[in-house]
Order: structure tokens, then sequence, then C-alpha cells
């Protein structure tokens, strides 16, 4: 037999929910990751205030419960007002084009150190406690070794990874000489649902899956020897809800992401075509300059602090996007962001806009 809780009762629960409730910002809040941790938050019941430019995302993976403005972070007396009682930021915001950097530097740079500047500057003027800043696996370049590990020295070898080592090194300074907590989280080549699938600069898996869905082969660069591990979103996600709580990772840099499969871009490439059904045939294009060869990280740290693990393979990752791409419909690729340097270095694929 069930009792119906009281009034006074009911009350208590709501109290105690209220108590509990923590207000979030998230910048690029409408992008892939920054979506996917704003649900996450929502689901727990606290309140969620989100920017973004919508240069890398897309508007209808806003959740409608956050409080979204369309703002350029850039923009610190946007910022200001917005950041009032806020209690945890995450950094989620950036141009992360990596290859396109080397051709587009400004651009990146501006969208990666910049803003990562004018956050934090609003930030410890509004006195936010913690500030959980999302680097890149970008930061470490080419080392003698792989897997990274966070004691490493960065050698970034393209203007992404140096502007977000050089964010990376800002959030040091500016967090410790006003007292607000940092964390930085090192999330490398995550994939899922939500991902942008129509930009030819970045996210490969996303690409093949939309060329093959057209009918279409991929674009390799190189010899697709390169090798990378891949992250699910949701490996990465609850990760990430850790650092924003826990008193145990103040200060540290921890890497997010698996270091269990590690495989080359032509392997990608076979694993979503025999996913697909399809005859795979690659158009193998020059390399990309200041690309690393192999980049994986070691996930030691972040099982030692944070109880880290996967629970998705790369596989079970690519059937999740190709179901959600299907669902959404392919898309053309839009040519988005303009070329600064164009010259004999420049890959086709986007000077010729072969996509």
């Amino acid at each position: 037999m069930s009792i119906a809780p009281t009034l006074s009762q009911i009350g208590h629960y709501v109290m105690i929910i209220a108590m509990n409730q923590k207000t979030f910002f998230i910048s690029g809040v409408a992008g892939f990751l920054g979506s996917h941790v704003a649900d996450a938050l929502i689901e727990k019941g606290h309140r969620v205030i989100g920017v973004d430019n919508l240069i890398g995302g897309y508007l209808d993976n806003v959740n409608p419960k956050v409080e979204f403005h369309q703002i350029d972070l850039i923009d610190r007396a946007e910022l200001v007002p917005l950041l009032k009682g806020v209690d945890v930021i995450y950094h989620c915001a950036a141009t992360a084009y990596e290859g396109l950097s080397v051709f587009s530097p400004h651009l990146v740079s501006q969208n990666v150190y910049g803003i990562t500047t004018s956050l934090l500057s609003a930030a410890v003027t509004n006195k936010v406690k913690r500030f959980v800043h999302c680097s890149s696996m970008a930061r470490y370049g080419t080392q003698e070794v792989v897997p990274f590990t966070e004691d490493m020295t960065p050698l970034p070898q393209d203007p992404y990874g140096i502007a977000k080592y050089a964010a990376e090194l800002q959030v040091k300074n500016i967090c410790s000489v006003h007292g607000m907590e940092y964390v930085i989280a090192v999330p490398h080549n995550i994939i899922g649902a939500r991902q942008k699938y129509d930009d030819p600069y970045r996210n490969v898996a996303s690409i093949m899956i939309n060329l093959m869905l057209q009918g279409r082969q991929p674009f390799i660069y190189g010899d697709g020897e390169q090798k990378r591990c891949f992250s699910f979103v949701e490996d990465v996600v609850l990760p990430l809800m850790k650092l924003g709580e826990s008193p145990d990772v103040v200060g540290e840099i921890i890497n997010i992401g698996p270091d269990e499969e590690f495989v080359t871009i032509n392997t990608l490439a076979q694993t979503v075509a025999r996913l697909l059904d399809f005859k795979l045939d690659p158009i193998y294009m020059a390399g990309r300059p200041q690309e690393v060869r192999h980049a994986t990280c070691s996930a030691d740290k972040a099982r030692r602090l944070i109880g880290y693990k996967t629970t998705t393979t790369l596989e079970e990752g690519l059937q999740e996007m190709i179901k959600h791409i299907r669902e959404r419909g392919t898309k053309p690729f839009l040519y988005h962001l303009d070329l600064e340097i164009d010259n004999e270095m420049t890959p086709r694929t986007w000077k010729e806009k072969l996509m």
C-alpha cells in the first residue's frame, strides 16, 4: 500500500533540490560537447546558462531548458552580466580546426586563446568558483613515445595546438592570481551524435559517414596510416561532471579519452564502410602540413583520480553516429570559413571545394 507524501514532505524535498542546485555556464553550448554537457547538468536539476556564436554547432542541439544567448565570447562586455551568480564554468567553445589552423591562424587563434582570456576575465569579475577548461590533445604535438601523459612537455606544432596550450597557461595564471579554482581537461577525438557532419575542415569520422551515405568515396590525407584513438561523447561527459565538483582535481591537467583502440585512419574508413555495406575505394590526397603522425593519450591519471572508464567501443560509437546522421539526413558540405592563406600547401579538398 503506497502512502502519498504530505504537503510538508513535498516542500521538504523541493527545498533539498533547491539547496543542491547550482548555476553552470557553458560556452559552446550549441556545439557537440557543450550540448551534451548541458543535458547532463539539466538532468541533475541544475540551472544552465549557455552561449554560442553558432560557427561550429547547430541551434537545435541546445536543450530548451538552457538559458541560451547567441553571442561571441570575445565580447567581454556581453559576458559579464551573464556570469552573475554562476558557480562553475565549462569552457567547451573553440574553433577546433587543427588542420585548418595552418591556413587560417588568425581566425583559430582568436577563437581559442582570445575567447578564453575574455571568459576568464568576466569569470573573475563575477567571483565564479571553478573554471573547467577543455583543452586538446593538440597540446602535445609530436612526442617521442605514445601514449601521451600529462607530465610531458607540450610541443604543439600547429596554430591550434599553440593557441590551446597558450590558453591553458592563461587559465593557470589568471585563476591562480585571483583565487578561482581550475581544472584542465584534455579530451581528444570525440565522436557521437550531434557532431557537425557538414563541415569539410574537421571531424574525420563524421565526414566519412556523410560522404559514404551519399554514395561518395571518402578523402584520406597522406597514406592514411596516421593513428588515433576516438572517444565516444558519453564517455567524456561523465568525467567532465566529476571535474566540476571533485575537490581532488583542482589545479590538475587530466587526459579524458580511451587508450585501448589505437587505429589508423585507413582502419577507421574500413570500419565505417563495413558498417554501411559500402564498397570502399578512398581518394588519397597529399598529406596536410604539421599533422601529427601518431597521437593518443594515456587515461591512467583519469582512472586514478575520477574512476574513468570507457563503456562504448569505436564500432558502437560509429553505429550511433550513422543512426543519427541517417535520421537527420545527409547534408552538403558548407565551406563556411575563409582560408586566410592559400598557397601550394593548402589542401585541394578545401581550395577546390571537392567535398
